[in-house]
């Protein structure tokens, strides 16, 4: 029987796909005033955990703090649902320290699963999306499984992993999205259908086991930090204090390796079935032991999943072994010689699409206000998707309204990292996001995330007065207690000199600001309180802050150097040039890879692969040419 379709609704946006990506740019188009609909497979994919039972983490926790000062709700929401804390890399600069904690992953759903809904200007609706509907270049419409046609000004496609998702374990194969969830079957040839080339990505989760089968003597526990630093720039450490659940640490053994090695040939990503390139910095155990053949153990961290559940996730044992395989090699572990297995781990393939079809907007090149964000960029994780999903939000929203696009560069944000590197370079395997991607890391810090991004997110409109406000307080503060420190003047008496000694450092010889002393990297700010009768009691972030500026400010001086050169290149527009090939001089391989990423600048064509540097000096010369035309 043919199938009927009929109009069930007329918005400003559709946004297909209710996870990290599809949660965060609902709500910014919403709370910037558009009609929105978000349209999920399954009202209990909401912002759904399906791996790890964390948020944040080293570089990710950077992302978290950004969509916070944007005016997103990841930060919120997990500010509200966390079980565990921890600062990362704390023995380190301050440019790698990262906020991780361990979620709730029922009430991580649960909570955020409330923010949409009772948020104004947004609809909810369980529904598989089968087609999207384009005319003349533009997206009109999202057509369901069930014949309900969408009308929208704007489509975001935030898909995840459900795009023709396919389980994989040992030699079971069958259709589903992760966490017993159903696949998306139908919208990938709509994709196709379109001129959208897709490919097969995978990833993969360990197995979940039973808390009550885990013999925690013999493993170490890791315990959350006494003092607690929260997500949202909006919270105060003492409002979201909890309680902590522990985490612990224990090792696969020589056994784990031996069982593994013997069933290699039955693992899918070893036997030849498995088309999707897996993520390298997220292995399952199958690759850790064949890349690293010399080592007879790894790591193993046993996390609680919630509250209320007895289930705990192996992080580091991924794996896509058979079950009977998996529950061999799971009791091979340290502390899980009687383990029982709540949920097998699996492997996941998926359709995903080459991000260097889109522009930094994260919209599509040929096809008008239809966005791309998370996972199906090529991307992995939560944050990455959470991030993409706001910026595609927001650019969506610039679209409908006229108004400049919202373009995060690499000196920016941690964002733009994300973003520029996906769009301009593109990605072979799932992308992860790291301190080590970006390289003005000093000045993209964590914990000033605030202060480089909270008046953007306010001048599009997206950011609170409350939260505007409490940013210029604190930015307020913070440059008074700078001015007061450099004009804190200390002589070199004998009594001073004697407190000196005490912290240890060496005495002052002249008269000496307390700013210039603080650059002493044995000087912290609370060593200088008897030297500073009239210093403010200041809160943690502030003083920290302050720190980190007096410390690092010859370092942060030559970072923001870099920072300005390469803003100049990236004001080099390069919008007007219809084709590469009417510059002589460019290799064959740069004017073909300039015509398909089309990039907005000459600092975003040198990130280009296959863009060398002396392609950029043959378009630097052409811009010169060009411009001595027209003056």
């Amino acid at each position: 029987m043919e199938m009927k379709y009929f109009v069930d609704g007329d918005y400003d946006i559709v946004v297909v796909g209710a996870g990290h990506a599809g949660c965060e740019a609902a709500l910014a188009c919403s709370r910037l005033g558009l009609k929105t609909l978000v349209m999920t497979i399954s009202m209990e994919s909401i912002a759904d955990l399906p791996c790890n039972p964390n948020i944040g983490g080293t570089g990710k926790g950077h992302l978290v703090r950004e969509i916070d000062a944007l005016g997103g709700e990841m930060a919120l929401n997990i500010d509200k649902t966390y079980i565990q804390s921890r600062m990362l890399n704390t023995s380190k600069g301050p440019a790698v320290h990262s906020l991780r904690v361990q979620a709730d992953k029922r009430k991580y759903h649960v909570e955020m699963k409330k923010v949409l809904e009772n948020q104004k200007n947004l609809e909810l609706i369980e529904a598989e999306a089968e087609e999207i509907i384009v005319e003349d270049g533009v997206v009109k419409a999202v057509k369901t499984l069930a014949g309900a046609i969408y009308k929208a000004k704007s489509v975001i496609l935030a898909t995840g992993t459900y795009l023709k998702g396919l389980i994989l374990m040992g030699e079971l194969k069958y259709s589903g999205g992760p966490h017993g969830m159903t696949s998306a079957e139908y919208l990938s040839k709509s994709l196709i259908d379109n001129g959208i080339k897709l490919r097969r990505f995978k990833t993969g989760t360990p197995a979940r086991i039973h808390m009550d089968s885990v013999d925690f003597s013999k493993m170490e526990i890791q315990k959350g930090d006494e003092e607690v630093v929260p997500f949202s720039f909006m919270n105060d450490a003492e409002d979201i204090k909890i309680e902590q659940k522990d985490c612990y640490l224990t090792y696969t053994t020589k056994k784990t390796k031996d069982i593994i090695e013997k069933n290699l040939s039955r693992s899918p990503m070893y036997s030849g079935v498995v088309d999707g390139i897996g993520p390298r910095y997220c292995p399952s155990i199958e690759d850790k032991v064949v890349r690293f053949s010399e080592r007879d153990e790894h790591q193993v961290f046993l996390e609680p999943e919630g509250l209320d559940t007895k289930e705990m996730y192996a992080q580091g044992v991924s794996s896509t072994l058979p079950y009977e395989v998996q529950v061999e090699m799971y009791k091979s572990i340290i502390g899980l010689e009687d383990v029982r297995i709540m949920r097998p781990a699996y492997g996941i393939e998926y359709d995903c699409i080459d991000p260097t079809i889109l522009k930094r907007t994260l919209e599509h090149m040929q096809i008008e206000n239809l966005f791309f964000a998370g996972q199906i960029n090529g991307s992995s994780g939560y944050e990455e998707a959470a991030a993409q999903g706001l910026i595609a939000g927001l650019n969506a929203y610039c679209n409908l309204k006229g108004k400049e696009p919202f373009i995060l560069d690499r000196s920016d944000a941690y964002i733009g990292v994300l973003i520029d590197d996906l769009v301009t370079k593109g990605t072979n395997e799932p992308y992860r996001m790291m301190t080590s991607r970006a390289e003005y890391r000093l000045t993209l810090r964590q914990d000033n995330a605030d202060l480089r991004l909270t008046q953007k997110g306010y001048d599009i409109g997206l950011v609170t007065e409350e939260r505007y406000a409490r940013f210029n307080q604190k930015k307020k503060e913070i440059d008074k207690e700078l001015e007061r420190l450099k004009n804190t003047i200390i002589t070199p008496t004998e009594e001073i000199n004697n407190a000196l000694s005490t912290i240890p450092t060496p005495p002052i010889k002249t008269a000496t600001s307390l700013f210039d002393l603080l650059k002493r990297p044995e000087i912290k700010y609370e060593d200088l309180a008897d030297l500073d009768p009239n210093r403010a009691d200041l809160a943690k972030d502030i003083i920290s802050q302050v720190q980190t500026i007096i410390k690092y400010e010859g370092y942060i001086r030559k970072q923001m150097f870099q920072i300005d050169q390469f803003k100049r290149l990236e004001k080099k527009s390069l919008k007007e040039i219809s084709d590469y090939k009417i510059i002589k001089g460019l290799s064959n391989e740069a004017v073909q890879k300039l015509n398909d990423i089309r990039p907005d600048s000459v600092g975003q064509a040198s990130r280009i692969s296959g863009v060398s540097p002396s392609d950029i000096n043959v378009i630097l010369i052409y811009l010169e040419i060009q411009r001595r035309k027209n003056d």
